[in-house]
């Protein structure tokens, strides 16, 4: 049987059709307008928001680092030196396995796993451009083994970076300080985008106090690399700013004087210009060689300087803080002018000591028979404990650290080096506070005559001095005379307050002649001289206690229980030019410090200006040039000195250069003084 089918509805079919025709071109036109729309928003809306994100798949902003300013003392001899040194980086944004590469790279530049460490710890912060220090001055061998199989690290290169030398290892290590790399404590703090393309950063001494001015300003440029990290062509550069030089306040024969006289003993010498505050000279004795530090010291190298006995890391001119013996007693007997507690005729009867009213305690005397009638010109003068004593029970303690803390002890001295010690100058509330006791009046009389709780530092003691050859005016050690370059800095060189004094000028004066009594015919005695006049003052610091009733004996004593020598004094005595305060460590007694500072005062007052001493390295054509500094561009009221032209510094030697000789004047006698 034949099946039969309805008819067609054409025009039914033909609504169909044309509406599913409607219905697609509908959305091919929905979706064409949907991509010229989100075309037309990324090239028009955010074209410089994804051309620079193209860009930065090619070009890319390599930085350049600032050479580090120099550093010079006041008369152009160069400190601190820059020179260039072979230095493998890594690009992170070039390297796919950063932990592989590192292993294969290990045996080929002779990586150690402290470089590794430092590196990995840099390039957790660093950017994804920016190349990284994997090892500094790499040697011949590295640079021969890395050259062959150079192929095999794609974005592991070497370059030349700048890294520091001092010419004169030991002789500024303590007062110009070093550079090193920089550290994950530093990495914290530090400005990464001023310190891109840097490894090196001031660790002590003016490095690190003048760490901004410097280290300059990084510049960048823009290269065009492929995927291969490899640069096809430079786009464009900007020029990074070098560092501010820096001028000091040093002097390099005096600093080459008071080195000398400390060699092979362990103290402290600073010297510095009592009219304007300016440090001429700062030694600690022993010395290190800072251009171990720079690139990254050996362990054992490091552990030999952290583990001697004679501490050759330790600055003792800023961070030793030791009793000051005798040397403080010309400032305490100004202290009872004030209180009005002396005058310069009040006379005692000294028998060799002094014990509390009600307390049988004998505080002797380092004369055991006395010195009979002392006034107070005589007490300074041959350093009587005695007057001391009797002053300091009348005064008390707390009076006495209202004034002593005038000429700056108890507290910092504000000098532009780091890591300073405060020292100690106690009161009643210091001890409870410290000690939850109360304050004993013994412990009065030890302070007096620098020992007990009171302690200070030989910079304390250079300015104390220089306050006292001021008449009292105030001011603050440094080290830092000019700074040249895109940075200002203005520097103090003058005095800056005046103490708190209730009598008059005719007392400084008085303190003043007293000071040169000792030197002509006190305990000072040994380094008088007839070519100018010093003011001066022993001491000497008891290292080991001896008991009550026994006697002290040397003989029975190791050589590091013996006393320390202490010597504090100013030239010319009318007119003072330089203040010297000298610490000798169980250098027996304050006479044996005095011949230590008359070489230095022989220096600058005699010899400096006929006959300076000078490196044989310094050249005007070498040192200052490399700078950028023209012949003769020096500190105002300097002059260049004359030069050796066939010396050339090297780096890395790690020695002291050479100075030349010079005639000094007669060194002072030995002559045994009475004590202190």
């Amino acid at each position: 049987m034949k099946q039969q089918f309805p008819l067609k509805n054409v025009q039914q079919e033909k609504r169909i059709f044309r509406g599913r025709v409607y219905f697609a071109t509908g959305l091919v036109t929905f979706f064409l307008l949907l991509l010229v729309a989100r075309y037309a928003y990324l090239q028009i809306f955010h074209f410089e928001e994804f051309s620079d994100a193209a860009d930065k798949n090619r070009i890319r902003l390599q930085p350049i680092a600032p050479a580090r300013g120099y550093i010079y003392d006041r008369n152009g001899i160069l400190l601190a030196d820059n020179y260039p040194v072979f230095t493998a980086t890594l690009s992170r944004a070039d390297v796919v396995d950063i932990d592989d590469t590192l292993k294969r790279l290990v045996p080929i530049i002779s990586l150690s796993q402290e470089d590794i460490d430092r590196f990995q710890s840099r390039i957790k912060t660093a950017k994804k451009t920016e190349r990284v220090t994997l090892k500094l001055n790499l040697t011949e061998t590295d640079i021969a083994r890395f050259s062959e199989v150079k192929f095999q690290f794609p974005g592991v290169d070497i370059e030349t970076q700048m890294t520091r030398y001092y010419p004169h290892g030991e002789l500024f290590a303590h007062v110009v300080g070093y550079v090193g790399r920089i550290n994950d404590k530093e990495l914290k703090i530090i400005d990464k985008d001023a310190y891109a393309g840097t490894n090196l950063i001031g660790k002590i001494g003016v490095e690190k106090s003048y760490e901004d001015l410097l280290h300059g300003t990084p510049g960048y440029e823009s290269i065009e690399a492929d995927a291969h990290g490899n640069v096809l062509r430079h786009l464009g550069r900007k020029e990074s700013t070098r560092g501010n030089d820096l001028y000091l306040s040093l002097d390099y024969g005096l600093q080459s004087v008071a080195a000398e006289q400390l060699a092979g003993r362990r103290g402290a010498v600073v010297a510095m210009d009592p009219r304007t505050g300016e440090i001429l000279a700062l030694v600690s004795s022993p010395s290190f060689n800072p251009n171990l530090f720079v690139t990254g010291i050996g362990h054992d190298d490091y552990s030999a300087l952290r583990d001697n006995l004679d501490q050759p890391l330790y600055n003792r001119a800023l961070q030793g803080t030791y009793p000051p013996g005798s040397t403080i007693k010309p400032m305490e007997g100004l202290g009872g002018i004030h209180f009005k507690t002396v005058d310069w005729g009040t006379t005692i009867s000294d028998p060799g000591y002094f014990h509390l009213p009600g307390d049988s305690h004998k505080f002797r005397d380092w004369k055991k028979t006395g010195h009979g009638a002392v006034n107070l010109h005589k007490s300074i003068v041959i350093s009587c404990d005695t007057y001391f004593y009797i002053l300091s029970y009348q005064l008390g303690i707390d009076r006495m650290n209202e004034w002593m803390r005038q000429f700056g002890f108890g507290e910092k001295t504000g000098v532009d080096l780091p890591s300073e010690s405060s020292g100690l100058y106690p009161s009643q509330e210091w001890k409870m506070r410290t000690r939850k006791s109360k304050w004993l009046k013994g412990e009065t009389i030890s302070v007096s005559i620098g020992q007990g709780a009171f302690t200070a530092t030989p910079l304390q003691l250079a300015m104390a001095t220089a306050i006292t050859a001021n008449h009292g005016a105030h001011v603050t050690p440094h080290v830092l005379r000019e700074s040249k370059g895109a940075k200002s800095h203005p520097v103090h060189n003058a005095p800056n307050g005046k103490i708190n004094f209730s009598g008059t000028d005719e007392d400084w004066i008085k303190m003043r002649d007293a000071m040169v009594d000792v030197i002509q015919t006190g305990t000072g005695r040994g380094i008088r001289t007839p070519m100018y006049q010093i003011a001066g003052k022993t001491g000497t610091a008891q290292v080991k206690s001896i008991a009550q009733g026994k006697r002290y004996n040397e003989a029975s004593l190791t050589s590091r229980q013996l006393d320390h020598g202490l010597f504090v004094g100013f030239a010319p005595a009318e007119n003072p030019e330089i203040a010297i305060a000298v610490i000798w460590e169980n250098g027996k007694h304050g006479g044996s410090a005095a011949q230590i500072a008359r070489p230095v005062f022989d220096y600058w007052m005699l010899t400096r200006k006929k006959k300076p001493i000078i490196p044989l390295s310094h050249q005007m054509s070498g040192g200052l040039m490399t700078a950028g500094i023209k012949p003769g561009e020096l500190p105002s009221g300097e002059t260049p000195l004359t030069t050796n032209p066939n010396a050339t510094p090297k780096p890395n030697t790690g020695q002291t250069t050479t100075a030349q000789p010079v005639t000094q004047a007669q060194p002072a006698t030995t002559t045994t003084e009475i004590s202190e």
